[in-house]
């Protein structure tokens, strides 16, 4: 507003002036443009109102000071974060496969089967006995990354080994702990010279487990199932501690019943 009072003084102080010298307008044109700029740009500098130039300066710093354009780029990013991590999910889950499978060599199958706590013996034969009678003997065997208590009959399921086929013979090396009815053996961690013998039966697929994936605010919902391949040992022959002997207890014969008479009854 006073920007165009100023304005509006400057014009009728020049149009009385233009007035009294008629002659002299041709003179006048080019000067009296010039203040007329520097006036009302020194105007529009120099307000009256100051509290315009401070609500000027502090929406500057108030759009950049802001809590919730942070907090929406914020969630965009934590959105964008979790849709990249979905998404390498997805890949891994359910990339496609190449197709090109490794070559191990011997040296290279032994090594990792004893990383993981077996050893390949090879092929069941027709003269094996695998059906033995019970021994009270147990072991504590450790096979990759799980523990089980077996003695010789057990049958035990175990993530998917490599390099063993079904009714090949393999032998259980880690052996964390022995026992039976008279004495223990605790190793540390492992016992030496103690093995367990078992076979390979099958190879299974253990039950379908549901996957579910969500992402936030995408309308994103996904349910996978995954099925864990598994293997299934036969325990055959606990070896490393002494086995008690099993001794049959006599069976005593029992006495003949006694036989009731018949009598006869006369009416």
């Amino acid at each position: 507003m006073a920007n165009r009072r100023c304005l509006h003084t400057l014009a009728r102080h020049s149009s009385a002036f233009f007035s009294k010298n008629h002659s002299s307008l041709h003179y006048l044109t080019i000067p009296t443009q010039q203040p007329l700029q520097t006036i009302s740009t020194k105007f529009s500098l120099l307000s009256t109102n100051p509290c315009s130039a401070r609500r000027d300066q502090w929406s500057q710093t108030c759009h950049f000071s802001s809590k919730t354009g942070n907090e929406d780029t914020e969630d965009e990013n934590d959105d964008d974060d979790e849709e990249d991590y979905e998404s390498t999910d997805d890949e891994g889950v359910s990339g496609p496969s190449t197709g090109v499978k490794r070559e191990y060599t011997p040296e290279e199958k032994e090594a990792e089967a004893a990383a993981i706590g077996y050893k390949v013996v090879g092929p069941l034969e027709r003269s094996d006995r695998v059906f033995k009678p019970y021994e009270p003997v147990f072991a504590v065997v450790e096979i990759g990354s799980h523990q089980f208590k077996v003695s010789n009959g057990d049958c035990i399921f175990t993530e998917r080994l490599k390099f063993c086929d079904i009714n090949e013979k393999i032998i259980l090396n880690k052996v964390l702990m022995l026992g039976s009815s008279t004495q223990t053996i605790i190793g540390r961690p492992i016992v030496p010279d103690a093995n367990v013998h078992a076979i390979v039966e099958e190879h299974a697929l253990d039950a379908k487990v549901l996957i579910f994936k969500k992402k936030r605010r995408k309308n994103y919902r996904r349910t996978k199932g995954h099925r864990q391949e598994l293997t299934k040992l036969r325990i055959i022959d606990v070896q490393g501690i002494e086995k008690p002997e099993i001794t049959e207890e006599p069976k005593t014969p029992k006495p003949p019943g006694k036989k009731q008479e018949m009598v006869a009854v006369t009416a």
